[in-house]
């Protein structure tokens, strides 16, 4: 295949004139035993159900971009979605409300508990009762975390209190359990300065906000409530998965919406190093290997060719072609991060005929170093399709 035309938009514009747009009609959706029918949200409707969404700060994140991609997979249409790289699980809940049945993906464990207890998780929730006995007293001696990150993150009250509610998480199982770790990371994330665990010093960014000042117990029952809030059914049987890329079953969705880890010119995009800790906390640091070696006790890196600029071409090039049948691939790219926009539009021509970028500005922090600064960069959605 030739490669595609490229087509250069302004956020604003349509994608195509002759795009099936979104409707408030209620429809018959396929492959639901008793015809079951939904009502199609307005777009307004839908992003004020997809801003809810509990915010978890998270290298790349797409909340503030979350008008965007609603209008673009609004216009694309359809009624199957795949999110490759889920992360926060903000793109994959927008379109769960936009009445996509969404595979959610991510190679990292706890966004996949993330997804899987708001995207695929349609109904349960978890009960107060069950919330007063993690925040009651431990169920067994385990201390895991208070001696293994003494005096790193947290106070000693708030080690004591992970492992008294993992004591509790480890007698639960289903959707509850998924609810009750996704609330205790973003409890992690929410309390810990800047989200991320590359420093052990919190004191040095200590600022007065809220989140700094609560305890992680505190932090819980309101990380539980803000989940339990957003638990909806679309009437579509969505699915939450953990591994890479290319072992997605799901090879021809509608929409095939990937926003891998950007490559930089400079500094890394190393995930496992900014996040290591809620990576842990998500397993109880079972089946991982701690860097005994490192101050921040960080996790063994995860190898990843999307990180390194000698592997980031063929990386983007394999995931196309594995979703080269979707009925629109949508890639979220930053102008700041190799390759540029007219290579991935030429590599994204070898397998779809019809190349649109819409530019947004948007601001990213690269980096979490003390020089790092937020920068005026363009956020790229590069939609290919057949034409």
């Amino acid at each position: 295949m030739s490669a595609g035309t490229a087509v250069h938009l302004q956020s604003g514009d349509d994608i195509d004139a002759n795009t099936v747009k979104m409707s408030r009609e209620l429809r018959v959706l396929p492959g639901n035993s008793g015809a079951a029918r939904r009502e199609v949200l307005t777009s307004a409707e839908v992003l004020e159900r997809a801003q809810r969404f509990p915010r978890l700060r998270y290298m790349g994140s797409k909340y503030r971009l979350l008008p965007h991609l609603e209008r673009v997979f609004a216009q694309v249409g359809g009624t199957t979605a795949v999110d490759a790289f889920s992360g926060s699980g903000v793109v994959s809940y927008l379109l769960k409300a936009q009445g996509f049945q969404v595979t959610s993906n991510d190679f990292l464990n706890f966004p996949s508990v993330i997804a899987r207890a708001t995207v695929q998780n349609s109904s349960v929730r978890l009960d107060d009762e069950t919330v007063e006995t993690i925040l009651g007293p431990p169920a067994d001696d385990r201390d895991f975390i208070q001696s293994t990150f003494d005096g790193l993150y947290f106070t000693t009250e708030d080690r004591k209190f992970l492992d008294s509610a993992w004591s509790h998480i480890d007698r639960i199982t289903g959707y509850k359990k998924d609810i009750a770790i996704a609330a205790l990371v973003l409890s992690a994330a929410r309390k810990q300065p800047r989200g991320v665990f590359t420093f052990t010093d919190s004191t040095r960014y200590a600022d007065g906000r809220r989140d700094l000042q609560l305890s992680l117990r505190e932090h819980f029952r309101e990380r539980v409530a803000a989940y339990n809030a957003v638990v909806f059914s679309n009437k579509l049987r969505s699915q939450s998965l953990r591994g890479d890329v290319l072992d997605i079953p799901t090879r021809a969705p509608d929409i095939a919406y990937l926003d891998p880890p950007y490559a930089p010119p400079r500094d890394d995009n190393d995930y496992i190093k900014r996040y290591h800790f809620l990576e842990g906390l998500s397993v109880y640091w079972r089946d991982v290997k701690i860097m005994e070696n490192t101050k921040t006790k960080k996790l063994e890196k995860r190898y990843t060719p999307f990180a390194y600029k000698r592997t980031i071409e063929n990386a983007l090039s394999g995931t196309f072609e594995h979703f080269k049948d979707a009925g629109a691939i949508v890639l979220s790219y930053s102008s700041n991060a190799i390759p540029g926009e007219e290579r991935i539009v030429e590599l994204l021509g070898q397998f779809k005929s019809l190349v649109e970028v819409v530019s947004i500005d948007h601001k990213y922090h690269f980096g979490t170093h003390a020089a790092a600064t937020r920068r005026d960069v363009s956020e790229f959605l590069f939609i290919g399709r057949d034409e």
